[in-house]
């Protein structure tokens, strides 16, 4: 998958997916030990936690828009529709369950709304395989990286060595 936004060759979108993946999986157990019964706060905690990750998931979208404008027909654009749907999907329930939740006074979390949550990190969890999914064809057909200190060896001005113990 060819793309425009990429840091260090490899495209962002599937990367920052992570951020409000990972926000809307904290929101949820910030929901989950509210409902079973801890502090109030923690559904107060939760509901701007999902706020925080329906942000990142918007700036995380128009990423994918981006990306999709030079994705040719093929599998790895119907990988990349499916991927970026399903993202949508994870965030449209997050976003049902704060709307929900917007005008209670303490924003705390009901059963049906930390099920709903649950639900949409199923959901997610599909688009985080995708996203693995894309990167590996985006990996496809291009020349394996140096890793760790091989790494370093390319790097002008570096002053480590790296010498192979004799077999």
């Amino acid at each position: 998958m060819e793309s425009r936004l990429q840091v260090q060759g490899h495209p962002i979108q599937p990367m920052l997916v992570t951020f409000p993946f990972g926000l809307f999986v904290s929101a949820a157990v910030f929901d989950l030990a509210d409902v079973a019964g801890g502090p109030a706060f923690l559904g107060e905690v939760g509901y701007w936690t999902a706020v925080a990750a329906l942000v990142a998931a918007a700036l995380t979208a128009v990423a994918g828009m981006v990306d999709l404008w030079d994705v040719r027909a093929g599998r790895t654009r119907r990988t990349a529709v499916t991927f970026n749907l399903v993202n949508a999907a994870m965030a449209a329930l997050f976003l049902l369950t704060c709307l929900m939740r917007a005008h209670a006074p303490q924003r705390g979390a009901t059963g049906v709304e930390v099920a709903t949550e649950l639900l949409a990190l199923a959901v997610g969890s599909v688009g985080v395989w995708l996203g693995a999914r894309l990167m590996r064809q985006f990996d496809r057909g291009r020349a394996a990286e140096p890793t760790g200190f091989e790494a370093l060896r390319d790097i002008p001005g570096a002053t480590v060595e790296i010498i192979r113990p004799k077999a």
